[in-house]
């Protein structure tokens, strides 16, 4: 199994991202906090995961050892998935995600992406005693809504939706799947906008 790998980002994706290894290209999925501070042409290193199925074989890359170490963690409950592991890690902070699940905080729990009730009560079930708690008064102090709620140019991109009519529901999961992309909230809103009009 690889540990993790050490070289230069050379491209970002909406996912993932290509990390040069010695003139060896490997491609890793990432969470949208580990993708958020990817720079193409750095040198960076990817504490990594390697999901082997019967027809794939996927890599995944995490930035921080916190971050990898909750991955590896949230794995273990019955019914989540790398994909849905990264997807949720991608919502809010290793901290934040270790206080919903100390505090059995449902409210949060079923806002990350494609965690229902079930699995929520799941991962409070097999991980409470597991997570352990943030000791940061910044992280304790968060609410249900700033664990969850967009932040920066997503923020201000779902603004402008929302003033032209879309709800929220049906545009924070388009602008959070562009963000990467853009570089702008110009260019996202653009973007979301393109989606959107492509899906009425």
């Amino acid at each position: 199994m690889i540990g993790y790998l050490k070289g230069t980002i050379t491209h970002i994706f909406e996912n993932a991202c290509f990390i040069d290894v010695n003139g060896v290209g490997y491609r890793a999925i990432v969470s949208g906090s580990t993708l958020g501070n990817l720079t193409i042409g750095k040198e960076t290193m990817l504490y990594t995961y390697m999901s082997v199925s019967e027809n794939d074989i996927t890599l995944y890359g995490f930035l921080t050892q916190d971050e990898y170490e909750l991955f590896l963690l949230l794995i273990t409950v019955n019914g989540i998935g790398p994909k849905l592991a990264v997807n949720a890690l991608g919502a809010v902070t290793p901290d934040q995600m270790r206080l919903a699940i100390s505090q059995s905080n449902m409210s949060v729990l079923t806002k990350l992406p494609g965690i229902g009730k079930k699995t929520a009560n799941r991962l409070v079930l097999e991980l409470k005693d597991k997570v352990g708690t943030p000791g940061d008064s910044d992280v304790m102090a968060v609410t249900v809504e700033d664990a969850t709620a967009p932040q920066g140019m997503a923020a201000e991109a779902l603004a402008a939706l929302q003033s032209l009519g879309y709800s929220e529901q049906e545009a924070l999961p388009v602008i959070q799947k562009q963000a990467a992309a853009c570089d702008s909230v110009e260019s996202l809103i653009k973007a979301a906008l393109r989606s959107l009009g492509s899906g009425r």
